[in-house]
């Protein structure tokens, strides 16, 4: 938290808080041109900060705030997307077939996307491309090779990549 030698966890958070919502509320307000928005992700930054493991001291609490609400707005947004594009893709589907699938399904479907997002995060956009051609829509490498204009051993190494990546990403995660 902020840097308080000697000072309990709980108070430097509540310091931090007391300190720093007022411009973090403004700063997001700004950003997002929604001050009940703003209000929400100020509320989940600061939940972030308390269940933080972390208690290095905080030398910037502002670049601090910052970095964690930039994330939050991040993962808002790529849930947006990968909601939008499951959504257009249902409806796509849904034309052709007869099915439609519960709430919980839905969300279950999002919460896997998101997480998929979340464990390919950081990995280039051709190894991206080609672990999930190759991985969730079955393309042979020789297809995915030609798409990517690149030689099929270079598709076997980008599906390489995403397999390391995806395996480093949930060593990363583990408890």
């Amino acid at each position: 938290m902020t840097s308080l030698p000697g000072l309990s966890r709980s108070f430097r958070v509540e310091h931090l808080y007391h300190s720093h919502q007022p411009w973090l509320q403004t700063w997001l307000s700004l950003k997002l041109g929604c001050p009940e928005r703003a209000q929400d992700y100020v509320q989940d930054t600061f939940c972030r900060v308390i269940t933080r493991e972390d208690d290095t001291p905080v030398e910037q609490p502002k670049a601090f705030l910052a970095k964690i609400a930039t994330r939050l707005l991040m993962d808002h947004a790529r849930r947006a997307r990968l909601e939008r594009i499951w959504r257009e893709t249902y409806a796509e589907s849904a034309a052709q077939h007869a099915f439609a699938p519960s709430a919980e399904e839905v969300n279950a479907t999002l919460e896997t996307l998101e997480r998929i997002a979340q464990l390919l995060d950081g990995l280039g956009d051709k190894p991206r491309y080609a672990f999930l051609r190759f991985r969730l829509d079955g393309a042979s490498q020789a297809d995915i090779a030609g798409e990517l204009g690149v030689s099929v051993s270079m598709v076997k190494k980008y599906v390489a990549q995403g397999l390391l990546h995806c395996h480093l990403a949930l060593q990363d995660n583990a408890p």
